[in-house]
C-alpha cells in the first residue's frame, strides 16, 4: 500500500529556502517544487480547508480564522469542529478508494481537527473547569491516544504553541518546543497505526516571521533575509529533515507544503476605531472597561491579519462605509458583492464588505481609544474572546520592568488556587513586523508544494485548490 505524509511547514516560501535550510533544499532538488497561488484569505483555516477539500471558501465556508456568527451575534475565532467545513474532505475520498485495503488518515494538529472523518487525530484543547480555571491539554481521537502519547512524549508544551514563549525554545527533544512535540507525535502515530495519509502541522517559522519580519532592507536597496529568523530556519530544517528520514525509512512518501508566505509590515490599521468615530460601533461598559458589542453595532470589522471582514448590521450604510474606507491609507482593495464572488468569498459567513491591506499594512482589532479602558483580555493571550486575530500576543509588554518575576508571581497565584490574569501582553500593534493574508506581489513569497515524484506537478505554479487532487492522486494512481 502506498502511503503519504504531508508536512505543513507554515510560512515556508522559495525565498526562505537555500543554504540556511540544507535538508529542505536537498529535498526540493531531489523532487519538484511549485509555487501555490495563496488561498484567499491566505490564513491558516482558509488555506488548510482549501487544501483538504479542493474548494474555495465560497463552497467550504471557511472565510478566515474567524467570522461573525450572525445568528448568535458573536465573533468566533479558532473553533475546532470539522463540521464547520462544508465540503467533503480528502479522508472522505479515501474511503471510496479502499478496494485494495483500508486507507486510514491521521491529522496531527491541522485545524478543524475535532469530529472529522480522520481515523486518528491530535489537537491542542484546554480543559475548562467550572470554577473558571483552564488546564492546558490536548484532544485526541480515539480518546486512548491522549494518555498514551503523553506518557511517551510528556505533556504538550502549550506555551510553546502560541503566546510570548512560542518558538523561543528549540531543544532537540520535544519537551519545550511545540513544533518538535508535534513532529514526534506524527512519528508516534506512524509507529502505532501506519496510516495511509498523515497530516503534520509544523508552526515554528510562523512566530518570529511575525515578530521580526522575514526581510531587511540594505542601504543599497537590496532585500536580504532577516538575521533574526536564521536560527528558526535552521531549527525547522532540522525538524523537517528528521521527519523526511523517518518516513522515508518506513517507505512513506513525503510532500512538503506551506499555507502562506509572510512579508514585512509596518502599518497597523484600526478599522473599529474609525467606525467608532463615525458613531457606528457599539461599545458597552463592563466594570469600567469597554467591550465591543458586535450585535448592537451598525458597522464593525473582524480583523484577520491583512484581511478584514466588515459586517453591516445596517445595510443602508454600505455606500458611506465604502466611501470612508476608500480614504484610509493602507487599504489596497475593498470587495463587495461581485468582487467577493470573483475572489471565491461569496459565502454568508463573509463580511458584507472585505478590506484588503496594502503590502506593508495589516488590520488590528483594537476598538478602545484609551488603554486604561481596554478590556481585561486585551493584555492576555485569549484567542477566543478577542473579536479579531491578535499577533501582539507573541510579545511580552516591554513596559514591564521584571517580566519573568511578574509571570512567576502569576503562576504562583494560579498554583495556590487564586484567580489571576496573565496580563503581560502589550497594547502596541506597531511591534508586529510580519503578516500575511493578501497575495504577495513576488511569487517567491508564495507558499510552496514539494513532491518526490515530479510527475505529480504540472508546471511551476498551481492554485490552492489544486493541492487536493495532487494529494489524492497519490492514492488513485498508486504512488
Amino acid at each position: 500500500m502506498n502511503r503519504l505524509a504531508v508536512i505543513n511547514v507554515v510560512g515556508l516560501t522559495e525565498s526562505l529556502i537555500g543554504p540556511q535550510t540544507p535538508r529542505i533544499a536537498g529535498f526540493c532538488k531531489g523532487g519538484a517544487m511549485a509555487a501555490v497561488q495563496p488561498a484567499f484569505p491566505a490564513v491558516t483555516c482558509t488555506a488548510q480547508s482549501s487544501y483538504l477539500t479542493g474548494k474555495r471558501p465560497s463552497e467550504h465556508g471557511i472565510v478566515g480564522n474567524g467570522w461573525f456568527n450572525r445568528e448568535l451575534a458573536e465573533v468566533h475565532f479558532w473553533k475546532q469542529s470539522n463540521h464547520l467545513v462544508q465540503s467533503s474532505k480528502i479522508w472522505d475520498a479515501l474511503k471510496s478508494l479502499q478496494a485494495a485495503g483500508p486507507l486510514t488518515a491521521a491529522n496531527c494538529f491541522w485545524w478543524f481537527n475535532m469530529y472529522s472523518g480522520a481515523d486518528y487525530s491530535i489537537t491542542p484543547r484546554p480543559i475548562y473547569r467550572a470554577d473558571g480555571g483552564k488546564i492546558f491539554d490536548i484532544h485526541s481521537w480515539p480518546y486512548s491516544i491522549r494518555q498514551e502519547i503523553k506518557k511517551d512524549l510528556g505533556d504538550f508544551p502549550f506555551f510553546g504553541f502560541w503566546g510570548p514563549a512560542a518558538g523561543v525554545k528549540t531543544a532537540q527533544g520535544p519537551a519545550d518546543c511545540a513544533t518538535r512535540w508535534i513532529a514526534e507525535s506524527a512519528k508516534w502515530i506512524e509507529s502505532r497505526f501506519s496510516p495511509a495519509l498523515n497530516l503534520v502541522y509544523l508552526p515554528h517559522l510562523d512566530y518570529n516571521l511575525q515578530r521580526h519580519g522575514p526581510f531587511v532592507q540594505t542601504p543599497e536597496g537590496r532585500r536580504d533575509m532577516n538575521p533574526a529568523i536564521m536560527p528558526d530556519l535552521a531549527a525547522i530544517d532540522n525538524i523537517v529533515g528528521g521527519l523526511i528520514d523517518f518516513f522515508g525509512g518506513r517507505g512513506v512518501q513525503v510532500v512538503l507544503l506551506s499555507e502562506y508566505g509572510l512579508t514585512n509590515v509596518d502599518t497597523p490599521i484600526y478599522l473599529n476605531r474609525l467606525f467608532r468615530n463615525q458613531g457606528w460601533l457599539a461599545v458597552k461598559d463592563e466594570l469600567g472597561l469597554e467591550i465591543l458589542d458586535a450585535g448592537a453595532s451598525k458597522v464593525f470589522a473582524v480583523a484577520d491579519h491583512q484581511v478584514a471582514h466588515i459586517y453591516l448590521n445596517d445595510p443602508a450604510l454600505e455606500k458611506p462605509v465604502r466611501r470612508l474606507l476608500e480614504t484610509v491609507s493602507g487599504i489596497e482593495r475593498i470587495l463587495g458583492g461581485q468582487e467577493k464572488e470573483a475572489a471565491g468569498l461569496a459565502h454568508p459567513r463573509a463580511g458584507d464588505l472585505i478590506a484588503v491591506a496594502a503590502p506593508n499594512a495589516w488590520f488590528a482589532y483594537y476598538y478602545w481609544e484609551d488603554d486604561a479602558r481596554a478590556p481585561d483580555f486585551a493584555r492576555t493571550v485569549d484567542i477566543h474572546r478577542k473579536p479579531g486575530y491578535d499577533p501582539v500576543e507573541l510579545f511580552i509588554d516591554p513596559k514591564i520592568r521584571l517580566p519573568k518575576l511578574k509571570i512567576a508571581g502569576r503562576l504562583l497565584q494560579k498554583k495556590l488556587g487564586f484567580r489571576m490574569l496573565m496580563d503581560v501582553i502589550p497594547l502596541d500593534a506597531t511591534l508586529v513586523k510580519g503578516s500575511h493574508g493578501r497575495r504577495p506581489a513576488d511569487k517567491k513569497d508564495w507558499p510552496v508544494i514539494v513532491v518526490q515524484n515530479a510527475e505529480r506537478l504540472r508546471g511551476t505554479e498551481i492554485e490552492s485548490t489544486d493541492v487536493y487532487p495532487i494529494l489524492l492522486g497519490h492514492f488513485e494512481s498508486g504512488g
